[in-house]
């Protein structure tokens, strides 16, 4: 197994990058254009956010999609809030500058 390692976006790791990447096209069409689009969106959004922040949201946003009492404390706590605001803002500024 290899060990995890930080891209060049901003100290993420690649698998986070390829992630992100691969989500980003499935949602915006499986095209070159996608490709350089899903990748400038995440490069911007790293330029915004440290990865451990970026992951902070990303696992609140996971564990948030759980039903009732167990997820509610993911999607309505305040750190979970600000952890999800601060990474919209991250990605509007992408989908600005990116798309």
């Amino acid at each position: 197994m290899c060990a995890v390692t930080a891209s060049a976006a901003g100290g993420y790791p690649t698998v986070a990058v390829v992630d992100y990447v691969y989500g980003c096209m499935k949602a915006n069409g499986e095209t070159r254009t996608a490709l350089e689009s899903c990748s400038c969106s995440i490069d911007v959004i790293a330029s915004i956010m440290p990865y451990e922040r970026y992951e902070a949201a990303e696992t609140f946003r996971s564990l948030g999609l759980q039903t009732g009492e167990r997820g509610a404390l993911f999607r309505q706590s305040a750190p979970a809030k600000s952890a999800d605001a601060d990474l919209r803002r991250a990605q509007a500024e992408a989908e600005v500058r990116c798309f």
